[in-house]
């Protein structure tokens, strides 16, 4: 791969993880996984204050990750690709494996 193009998609890439490195923008995915929400719902499902989700949705926005549509007054946002979902539990997995590691490793030193 040409040097430039593996740098923007390097680049690429870590704007998607800057994304995903704040947990209150994580957990908007996941209520998104189930339906399309508009800002209020999403802010009384996750009990945060409405203009706090309004600025993560324009930050997953700008990424790409959520995908904003207007019925009326109202926008929905739903998830951009389903994969993100599935991204996001396989770290979870990794996240999980890990801490069984240390547990592991804290129960042999005790």
């Amino acid at each position: 791969m040409n040097s430039d193009l593996e740098t923007e998609v390097l680049q690429l890439h870590a704007e998607i993880c800057a994304g995903l490195a704040d947990p209150s923008r994580i957990m908007i995915l996941y209520e998104l996984s189930s339906n399309p929400r508009n800002v209020t719902e999403l802010a009384a499902g996750l009990k945060m204050p409405q203009p706090m989700v309004s600025r993560h949705l324009k930050v997953l926005r700008d990424r790409g990750m959520v995908v904003a549509e207007r019925q009326g007054a109202v926008v929905l946002y739903t998830l951009a690709d389903r994969r993100l979902i599935q991204a996001l539990d396989l770290l979870r997995a990794v996240l999980r494996d890990g801490l069984a590691r240390r547990a592991a490793l804290a129960g042999a030193i005790a």
